[in-house]
C-alpha cells in the first residue's frame, strides 16, 4: 500500500454536543459548531421574522406547487379571508418515529417510492450506475449524492415536467468500498462531480399519479464543479474575485455545498451555496476567518487534486470569495450559462426565496447559515414584468441590501428558560439596515465590492443581530407574511456567548424555533417589520419550555431542529427537520402546521425518514394529494462494507435486483394516496411504467434499471431493518482511519 493509500481520508471523528452525528457534522460542515466561532462581532442577538405579502393570484397563477416560494405583495381581501379555509391535505398524523428505524414511514392511505436515485442515469449515453467501479466520468451524467432543494415545476397538463434538485455534499465513506478510498484523484474527482444540481424531465399518466424521471430528457442537465458560472452584480470583475485561471473575475467553474433554494416567478431556480469554507486550505486572513476557513488541510483534500483550492497559493487567494452566492439556473434550457448574484451578498447562503410587491419590486430573503448569523433581504432597482423573461432574468442583477436588526417587547424578563413573557408572546419589531443602498456603500471604511465579497464584516460593522442558525426563509403565498426556520443553537448563553433575548429565548436552544415576520404595511421593501415566534421546537412531554403558538401542547407531534420550510393551498405551513435523532430521539420528518383561527401552532407528523437521514426539500401538492420529500444522507453513520440504512431498494446483497443495491442512497421521494385495495404488496410484481395498471408492460420511462413508479411501503422488511440496527458507526471504525 502507498503511502498516500494508508492516509485518512477523513478524520477520527469524535463524539458532538450538537444535533447531529459526528460524520454528518464533518462531512456537511465540517464540525462548524465544534470550531471556533466566526463572529466574534459584539453585535446584540437576533430577533423573528413574519409576514412579506404576495397575492394568492400571483402565487397560485404561475403554474408552480403550492410550495412555491414566490408571489406578489398586498394580498386582495377575499385571498386573505380564503387563507386558512380547509385543512388542506388530509390524513391520520404518524407517531413518532424511534431513531433506530430504516423506514420511510408514510400515513395510512398512502404510498411511496423513489422518483430517482443516487447514481440514476440521466442521459441516454450514461454509464449505468455502479457503485464498486464508479468514475468521475460517470457520475457527471448520473444523478448526484444528497439531494437537498427540490421543486417538481409541472407543464401545462400536469403529465410532463422538471425536477430540480440541489446536491449539496458527498458522505466517501458510504460512496466508496475501504480499499477504494486511498485513491485520492478518484475518490476527489467522483466527489467534485456528485456535488451541485440536477435537471431532471418526469412523466406520468396524470394528474395525482406516480412520476417516472426520463432518461435521455430534453432538459436534463447536470450541474458539476466542472460547470462555467457567469458573474453578475456589482463585484463582477473585482479584483477580489480574480484568480490565476480567471483573471476577469466573471466567470467560475462550479457550484458546491448547495442547501436550499428557490423558484422565481419567472421560472428560474434560486440555490444557496452555503458551507463552503470546508473545502479550501486557508491563508489566516481575518477575512477568511469570519467565513471559517481553516488553516488546516481540508479533510476531503481537494486542494491535492486542484490547486484552486489552496488559497495559499499564488494566484489562487481569491478563488473562496467565488463561492458563497446564490446561483440562479434555467430549468427549461439547458444550454444557458448559470449567473452567480453578486448583489444578493457573500455568505453561506442556505438559500433565497423572492417576493413581488404591487408595484414590482422583487424581494430576496436569505439565512445565513450559522449560529450568531444574520437574516439578509435583497430590494431590486429594476420592476417585475409579467410575461417579459428575458427583462425578468436581470432583476437580481442590481438593487440594494439589508441586514436585519430585531428589538424585544420585553426583552428584561428573558432569562433563558423559554418561558413565555408576561404579554404571552415572543414578540416586537426590528428595522432593515443598509448595507448597499443606490448603488453606494452604506458601510464606513468598505467599497461596494468588499461590502458583497465580505458581507458578514459589512453586517457586523451595521450592527445586525445574532440569531440561532436562520436556515431557509420563505414568504407565505397566501398572506406574505415570511417565516425562518432557526434550526438550533448549543453554544447560546454559554460563556463568552450571546445570551438569549425576546427572538432567542432559550440557552443552549437544541430544538431550535420559528420566526413570524410582518413587513410594515405589508410592503415587502418596507424598512421595518414586527415579528413574533410562532414555534419554540421539542417535545413537550420532555421540555416545558416547547410553545406552538397558545396551542395546547399535548396535542401536538413532538418536533424539533426545523430546516426547510413549505406551504399547501389552504395557507398551512409545512416543517422539515435536520437533528431529531440527536435531540429528541425520533427520525427526522415532515411536520403540518396550521397558522390561523384555532389550528394556529397545530403540528402533525406526516412522515418519517429512515435511519441517519434529514427530510429536505419539501414539496406539497395537496390538491393532487402527494407529497415530495428529497431524502438526504440516510444511513450516514455506516459504511460501504456495512451499511446502516438499506433505502430505498431495501434489499440484501444476495437479493439485488436489476438495477438495485443493497446500500443507502439519497433519492427524491413521492407520497401519493392510494384507494382502499390498491396498496401493492411485496415481493410483487414490478411495474414496467407509471400509472395505470394497464401499461404495465410498456417500457418504463426511466429504464429497465429505473426505480418501480410504485408501491415501496412496506419493503423495508426484518431482515434489512435488522441489519440496519445492528451496522456500527462508522466513527467507531478506527481502522478506517
Amino acid at each position: 500500500m502507498t503511502e498516500t493509500a494508508k492516509r485518512p481520508f477523513l478524520p477520527l471523528l469524535g463524539h458532538t454536543r450538537g444535533k447531529r452525528s459526528p460524520v454528518t457534522c464533518q462531512l456537511k460542515c465540517a464540525s462548524a459548531c465544534a470550531g471556533p466561532e466566526c463572529n466574534t462581532s459584539g453585535n446584540g442577538y437576533f430577533r423573528d421574522i413574519a409576514n412579506a405579502a404576495l397575492s394568492r393570484r400571483s402565487a397560485l397563477g404561475l403554474g408552480a406547487a403550492a410550495a412555491v416560494t414566490v408571489g406578489v405583495a398586498g394580498a386582495a381581501p377575499e385571498a386573505a379571508r380564503a387563507h386558512g379555509r380547509g385543512r388542506g391535505l388530509s390524513f391520520t398524523p404518524i407517531d413518532p418515529v424511534p431513531n433506530t428505524v430504516d423506514d420511510l414511514t408514510v400515513p395510512e392511505g398512502y404510498d411511496w417510492s423513489p422518483i430517482i436515485r443516487w447514481g440514476d442515469p440521466l442521459f441516454d449515453d450514461s454509464p449505468e450506475f455502479d457503485p464498486r467501479a464508479q468514475t468521475p466520468e460517470a457520475q457527471a451524467r448520473q444523478f448526484g449524492y444528497n439531494c437537498d432543494y427540490l421543486d417538481v415545476i409541472q407543464d401545462r397538463g400536469g403529465r410532463t415536467g422538471v425536477l430540480v434538485s440541489n446536491h449539496e455534499y458527498t458522505n466517501e465513506f458510504l460512496m466508496f468500498p475501504a480499499d477504494q478510498q486511498g485513491d485520492l484523484e478518484r475518490v476527489a474527482r467522483v466527489a467534485m462531480a456528485a456535488h451541485g444540481m440536477s435537471v431532471v424531465e418526469i412523466a406520468r399518466t396524470g394528474p395525482g399519479r406516480p412520476w417516472s424521471y426520463v432518461r435521455g430528457g430534453s432538459r436534463n442537465r447536470r450541474i458539476t464543479l466542472g460547470t462555467p458560472f457567469a458573474v453578475d452584480g456589482p463585484a463582477a470583475g473585482s479584483d477580489l474575485l480574480k484568480t490565476r485561471d480567471d483573471p476577469t473575475g466573471a466567470l467560475v467553474l462550479g457550484t458546491q455545498n448547495n442547501c436550499a433554494g428557490g423558484t422565481t416567478p419567472w421560472g428560474t431556480v434560486l440555490s444557496g451555496e452555503e458551507n463552503f469554507n470546508q473545502y479550501f486550505k486557508g491563508n489566516g486572513s481575518a477575512e477568511q476567518q469570519r467565513y471559517g476557513i481553516s488553516t488546516e488541510a481540508p479533510s476531503r483534500r481537494w486542494h491535492e487534486v486542484e490547486p484552486r483550492f489552496d488559497s495559499t497559493l499564488p494566484g489562487y487567494e481569491n478563488e473562496p470569495h467565488r463561492f458563497g452566492w446564490v446561483v440562479e439556473i434555467d430549468p427549461q434550457d439547458p444550454s444557458s450559462t448559470p449567473v452567480k448574484h453578486t448583489s444578493l451578498g457573500r455568505f453561506k447562503h442556505e438559500g433565497a426565496n423572492v417576493r413581488v410587491a404591487e408595484d414590482g419590486t422583487v424581494v430576496a430573503y436569505s439565512g445565513d447559515d450559522e449560529r450568531f448569523d444574520y437574516l439578509y433581504k435583497f430590494v431590486s432597482a429594476k420592476k417585475y414584468r409579467e410575461g417579459d423573461r428575458a427583462h425578468n432574468l436581470t432583476l437580481l442583477s442590481e438593487g440594494d441590501l439589508y441586514v436585519a436588526r430585531f428589538t424585544g417587547d420585553t426583552e428584561p424578563e428573558i432569562d433563558g428558560s423559554g418561558r413565555l413573557p408576561s404579554d404571552g408572546a415572543f414578540d416586537g419589531s426590528g428595522q432593515w439596515l443598509p448595507l448597499v443602498v443606490d448603488g453606494a456603500s452604506a458601510v464606513e471604511g468598505m467599497s461596494v465590492e468588499e461590502v458583497l465579497v465580505f458581507t458578514r464584516l459589512a453586517a457586523d460593522k451595521a450592527g445586525a443581530t445574532k440569531m440561532d442558525r436562520p436556515e431557509d426563509v420563505e414568504p407565505s403565498p397566501h398572506t406574505g407574511r415570511l417565516y425562518v426556520a432557526l434550526t438550533n443553537n448549543t453554544q447560546r448563553g454559554t460563556e463568552g456567548k450571546a445570551g438569549p433575548d425576546e427572538a432567542n429565548p432559550r440557552t443552549q436552544n437544541r430544538d431550535g424555533h420559528v420566526l413570524e415576520l410582518i413587513e410594515r404595511g405589508n410592503r415587502a421593501d418596507a424598512l421595518r417589520f414586527d415579528w413574533s415566534i410562532l414555534l419554540v421546537a421539542g417535545d413537550p412531554a420532555k421540555n416545558a419550555s416547547a410553545y406552538f403558538a397558545g396551542f395546547p401542547a399535548e396535542k401536538v407531534s413532538p418536533i424539533s431542529c426545523p430546516d426547510n420550510l413549505a406551504f399547501d393551498s389552504a395557507g398551512n405551513l409545512w416543517i422539515s427537520t435536520d437533528g431529531a435523532p440527536g435531540t429528541i430521539g425520533y427520525n427526522d420528518g415532515l411536520f403540518k402546521v396550521g397558522l390561523t383561527g384555532a389550528r394556529r401552532g397545530s403540528v402533525e407528523q406526516f412522515l418519517a425518514v429512515p435511519q441517519d437521514a434529514e427530510t429536505c426539500g419539501p414539496v406539497i401538492h395537496d390538491r393532487e394529494r402527494m407529497v415530495y420529500v428529497a431524502v438526504q444522507h440516510p444511513g450516514e453513520d455506516g459504511t460501504f462494507e456495512e451499511p446502516r440504512s438499506y433505502f430505498p431498494d431495501y434489499v440484501v446483497e444476495t437479493r439485488e435486483g436489476e438495477g438495485e443495491w443493497s446500500m443507502p442512497r439519497p433519492s427524491v421521494a413521492q407520497v401519493f394516496a392510494v384507494g382502499r385495495g390498491e396498496e401493492p404488496e411485496f415481493p410483487g410484481a414490478v411495474h414496467d411504467a407509471p400509472g395505470r395498471e394497464r401499461n404495465r408492460h410498456k417500457r418504463r420511462k426511466n429504464g429497465s434499471r429505473g426505480p418501480r413508479y410504485r408501491g415501496y411501503r412496506g419493503k423495508s422488511g426484518e431482515q434489512t431493518r435488522r441489519a440496519a440496527e445492528n451496522a456500527r458507526r462508522a466513527y467507531g471504525h478506527r481502522d478506517r482511519t
